[in-house]
């Protein structure tokens, strides 16, 4: 499946969740979610609520994003988020 963001999004690929650094063993559901994540694709921008948006993001750019932001998406076995290009916090370089 090719997935292509509209408008102002950007799907993301989430990074894995560290594991425990003390040798302790937790559930996934337990672990928190990974914020980082790379940048697959992203939508062309437009206009927004009213406002023009640039996208300030490109493919290949690792991203730190809201804990609880966007649509996650499963694609076999790989996981996927779709967020508003305000919704990611920082470019980590």
């Amino acid at each position: 499946m090719k997935l292509q963001p509209l408008f102002d999004r950007v799907l993301l690929e989430p990074k894995k969740a560290e594991e425990s650094k003390g040798g302790i063993l937790l559930p996934s559901v337990a672990q928190d979610k990974s914020q980082i994540a790379k940048v697959v694709a992203v939508g062309e921008g437009g206009t927004a609520d009213g406002k023009d948006v640039k996208m300030l993001v490109k493919v290949g750019d690792e991203v730190l994003y809201s804990k609880y932001a966007g649509v996650e998406i499963e694609d076999g076995d790989k996981k996927y988020v779709v967020v508003r290009q305000s919704d990611i916090l920082a470019i980590i370089k």
